[in-house]
């Protein structure tokens, strides 16, 4: 009996529900061979099959259609291969049998293996365009067009005004990751990017005009936060900055900057709220914006504090402290775990020291900014002031 391998691939490729006849490759011709023999596929043998699942998976052909046609031209082929037609003995027909049925599944193993390879370099391509996107639109990189361009292609359409929130834990977030799969699927994918960027979570959002208004900064800030609050724990530490909304891909790169000084502000400045917006901090911004005229203002408001015996330090936790509890000596003295006599004792002190009174308004104010400056600067010293410290 003669082989028809045309007509058998036609006929498997119907069978399986139209699946192009070319997915067979070198299949029907491998198979004859073996129930020839009663051999093995070869290395080169798998190779080829190999090479078939990747060329299928490349073409979008799913791999369940290119398994079928391939099982389906293994029994439509089946009597009339080499082997079959050949054997007159039982022992010879399961000979025949076993080393096609083996060959099938070795070649069929070979597919997979070809297919999910071809996969696995697909998605490393596409995560490293996704991630060279994501650095380029956060840091501002590259033509506008083109990124706006790009955006698009990843669900964003940046001719409207968006906004960027960043959250920070313990724990570098990883793209990809659990975390991220779930704050995802919560905000919903249309016009919605969730990266990571330097260990933090990245969500870039529609943003409207003011808070209260519908995918403005007062919504999507809470909204972020709740889902990034139920992946982590109540337990995790949280901290998630909102920057403003801004308009095309330069305003997406400036609301990341603010949502990260905000995050920046507030560890430094030990701030207890979870969810902070840059619309709140813009006059930290603003202050240090000119480092060293922030500096000029801290030496010489704060720079007398150094002669205390017990050095700068705690007088301007006194300082922080008195002015986050709105001047109320009780009320920083529970904060800083003293007595209400150490606290008012610290602000005489420091009234002696530096001549710039708490209890007048505009020194005051030169005392509280220089604080809030001295705080977001690491002054005295050069380490980061750490998170409850003093509280």
């Amino acid at each position: 009996m003669d082989l028809d391998l045309d007509g058998i691939a036609a006929r498997a490729a119907a069978d399986a529900g139209g699946v192009p006849a070319r997915w067979l490759g070198e299949y029907l011709t491998l198979l004859a061979e073996v129930s020839r023999t009663n051999g093995h596929l070869s290395a080169s043998d798998l190779a080829r099959m190999r090479a078939c699942g990747e060329a299928a998976a490349r073409d979008g052909i799913p791999i369940r259609s290119v398994i079928d046609v391939h099982l389906s031209a293994t029994w439509l082929a089946w009597p009339s291969l080499p082997g079959i037609v050949a054997a007159h003995r039982a022992e010879d027909l399961r000979a025949a049998g076993e080393a096609i049925f083996r060959a099938a599944d070795r070649s069929v193993g070979a597919l997979v293996e070809g297919y999910e390879a071809a996969q696995q370099l697909e998605i490393r391509r596409e995560e490293a365009v996704r991630r060279e996107f994501v650095d380029d639109l956060l840091l501002g990189r590259g033509d506008v067009s083109s990124v706006a361009e790009r955006a698009s292609r990843f669900g964003l359409h940046l001719t409207a005004d968006h906004l960027v929130c960043v959250a920070e834990t313990d724990r570098p977030f990883e793209d990809g990751g659990p975390v991220v799969r779930h704050v995802l699927s919560g905000l919903g994918a249309r016009d919605v990017l969730v990266a990571t960027k330097d260990g933090l979570l990245v969500c870039v959002a529609p943003g409207g005009v003011g808070p209260g208004r519908p995918g403005s900064s007062g919504e999507v800030g809470p909204a972020f936060a709740a889902r990034v609050r139920q992946a982590l724990g109540e337990r995790a530490s949280l901290r998630v900055g909102v920057g403003r909304p801004h308009r095309g891909p330069g305003g997406v790169a400036r609301s990341y900057r603010e949502a990260r000084d905000v995050v920046t502000f507030a560890d430094r400045l030990e701030l207890d709220q979870e969810v902070l917006y840059a619309s709140d901090l813009l006059v930290l911004q603003v202050l240090l914006r000119d480092d060293a005229a922030m500096r000029e203002l801290v030496d010489g408001v704060l720079g007398p504090l150094r002669a205390w015996r017990g050095g700068p330090e705690p007088l301007l936790e006194t300082l922080y402290a008195y002015f986050s509890c709105r001047g109320v000596a009780t009320a920083a003295a529970e904060r800083l775990h003293v007595g209400v006599r150490t606290v008012t004792y610290r602000l005489d002190r420091i009234r002696r020291l530096t001549g710039y009174d708490p209890a007048q308004p505009l020194q005051r104010h030169a005392l509280e900014t220089a604080t809030l400056g001295a705080r977001l600067l690491g002054w005295p010293g050069d380490e980061r002031p750490r998170r409850g410290a003093g509280s």
